[in-house]
This record gives C-alpha cells, structure tokens and sequence, in this order.
C-alpha cells in the first residue's frame, strides 16, 4: 500500500548524522522490506530545542500552511492518495503540524513511531508544541512504542490503551556481520595508523557533541575513566559537534589514553565497531540509543546508564553492564569488571550479537509493522 512517511524531528535526508535520522530511515527501510510504497512527504523540521514561543507560533504557522498545500494536491489528484500516513518522533519539541490533518481529511489512518508526552509541559515553555503533540496522539489509530519510559505519559491520552503497541528498535545486522571475524585485522590496521599496541583493551564511544545531555555523559565517562588509570585501556571516541572543547577540556587530564576521530562515515563506523573491545557510553536522558544497538550488532559488550529504554536494548548482566544514571563510581566500577575479565566480554559481546540478531533486525521489524498495519480496520478495508 501507499505510506505517506514524515519526520517533524529530523527529516531522513538532513545532513547531520544522529540515531534519530537513522531511524527515520530504518522504518522506511522496514516498511519497504514489508512491500509498501513509502513516500517521504515533507523535509520540514518543527522542531523548537530553545522553548522560543514565537518561533513556535512561526513554526505551527508554517505547519498549517503545508499541511492546507498538501491536503489540497492531494484530493486534486486522487493518485496520489496515500492508503495511510506514518510520522516518526513527535513530542512537544517536534509536534506533527501536518499528519494529523491531512488524515483525517482523507479518511486514513494516522500512525505515530515513537511519540511521548510530559504532561509538565503543558503550561510551560512548550506549552503549544505540547498541546499539538498530545492532540496527535488523540488522534492517532496506532501508537507505536520504541522506548518503554515513554508509556506512562502517552497512555492518559488515549481512549483506546490497545492503540498502543511495542516495536523494539531496529537496525539492519547485515551491515554488522563481519565484525566478529574482521575484529584481528581492523584492530591491527588500527594500532598501525595510530601507533598504539593493539594488546591494549580498547575503548569506545560514538556520540554527537552536543550541549546538554550528550555533554553531560561525556563529562561523566571522563571522571569514570580517570578512576581506572590503574589499568591498561586506551578510549576511541567517534563524533563531533558544538560542545567538541567542552568534551575536549574533559578529557585533557586523560591524554594520551584517548584518541578523538571526529565524524565517521557508516562504513568507517562499522570497522571501528569491529576493531573493539567494550562500548561505553553513561546514557544521560537517553531514549535507548541506536550506537548502543550498533555496537551490539558488532558484537561489543555494553556498559551504559540505565536511563530511558536503554534497557529495552542492552540486557543487563547479559549483553552488558547497566548502572544508575550519572553514578561515575559505580561506572567505573562496571568498566573495571570488564577490562579485568576478557572471557566474560566476549561472551557478552555474542550474547549482545544475539540479542540484536533476534529481536532488533529489520526483517522482524518489518513482519511486525505490516502486522500492526494490517490489523487496523480502515486499513483493511482500504488495502
């Protein structure tokens, strides 16, 4: 069938890499793996990160007008009318101007990906980004659920509670496969561009620098480290960003044991995952995080704060080490079990290779989207 697809946080074509962009694309992916016919309607961005409210009112303004442009080349060419329309992402910073009334002028149904709803925010700052995210929700006929945290804020606003449904994150293991057997040579290449000895536990983190929670986990992994000076590990760390000299000034006491390897293409990703020993990122506010997934997929073992749905995605004790979020010793401590025992990192890291293969791949994300597709009753009588 025709799936109109939209991203009000970040479209799937923006040029800047974050999980969020890479999960737009991923349920396109999915939904095209599924047989459907997914258009990606609009690139325009609603989301507001400054608590602005005359950019929000700019920004509702604008979503109104596309939405009225979209509607009426619609109903102008019948061909063109999807059989559905699926958002990914809304909340009050990222509110869906346009799904909502485009569906329900076509009399289609609305399908929203990962939605949430902090009802402190309704007389606050976002107050109107708020209003229009939970008035979404209402509306919506499907609720599908990446992150379990999000649950008890989306649920008050549904009449229907069945409306919400779990999808786990997802990513394409295919990409991931090699790891496990390249890991010898890309470790060597490697110490060999870097100059360091590949016996070395390595480290790693994948991360956009960003001010605020992104910092904040930098900052903290820092500390973390600097209690593990004791042991032989060298830290690698993937990304750039605002924040790089805050990152940078957090991590100067520790020269010379870290490497920073700016931004990295998928492919070069993927060979740094495989080259590995253990993924280590403090999770502040994260919602599950899609590199904590990638790393799994590559076979690293985890070791994370357990904020948000992070521990939808790595199984404590099993995949990984999960610890209270912004507790630096206990981070370090976690960290410290692991350098220290490398029979037990490598049987997590193909217990976390298991974990993704059998319940966060993209063909079993997309049999469980076409099956929550399908059960809708106006989409059974439109298909």
């Amino acid at each position: 069938m025709h799936i109109a697809f939209y991203a009000p946080m970040k479209p799937p074509g923006d040029p800047v890499p974050s999980g969020d962009r890479t999960m737009a694309r991923l349920l396109m992916a999915a939904l095209s793996l599924a047989g459907h016919d997914v258009e990606q309607v609009s690139n325009f961005r609603s989301w507001d990160a400054t608590s602005n409210q005359a950019r929000q009112q700019r920004l509702a303004r604008i979503g109104e007008r596309l939405a009225g442009r979209e509607l009426r080349r619609r109903q102008a060419r019948p061909e063109l009318r999807p059989a559905l329309w699926f958002t990914y992402h809304l909340y009050h910073k990222a509110p869906d101007f346009l799904g909502p009334r485009v569906s329900q002028a076509l009399g289609i149904p609305y399908i929203v990906a990962e939605a949430s709803s902090a009802g402190k925010q309704a007389a606050g700052q976002w107050a109107l980004g708020w209003a229009a995210a939970a008035a979404a929700i209402r509306q919506a006929d499907l609720i599908l659920g990446l992150n379990p945290a999000d649950d008890d804020g989306i649920r008050p606003l549904l009449a229907d509670p069945s409306r919400l449904r779990r999808l786990p994150p997802f990513l394409d293991v295919r990409a991931f496969a090699g790891a496990t057997t390249e890991r010898a040579e890309q470790r060597r290449l490697l110490a060999e561009r870097f100059g360091f000895d590949p016996a070395e536990p390595l480290l790693l983190t994948v991360a956009m620098m960003r001010p605020g929670d992104k910092a904040t986990s930098f900052i903290l992994l820092a500390r973390a480290l600097a209690l593990l000076a004791d042991r032989p590990w060298r830290l690698l760390i993937a990304g750039d960003g605002p924040a790089t000299r805050e990152v940078e000034a957090a991590f100067a006491p520790l020269a010379g044991r870290t490497m920073r390897l700016g931004c990295l293409d998928e492919d070069a990703l993927r060979r740094l995952y495989a080259a590995c020993d253990l993924y280590v990122w403090p999770a502040i506010n994260e919602a599950w995080g899609m590199t904590l997934l990638e790393a799994e997929a590559a076979g690293l073992p985890v070791v994370a704060g357990n904020s948000g749905g992070v521990a939808a995605v790595v199984a404590d004790g099993v995949s990984g080490l999960l610890v209270a979020p912004g507790e630096v010793d206990a981070f370090a401590a976690a960290v410290r079990i692991l350098l220290a025992d490398p029979v037990r990192r490598a049987t997590m890291g193909e217990a976390a290779r298991h974990l993704v293969s059998c319940r966060h791949d993209l063909p079993t994300a997309a049999r469980s989207l076409d099956a929550a597709i399908r059960s809708l009753p106006t989409v059974r009588r439109c298909a």
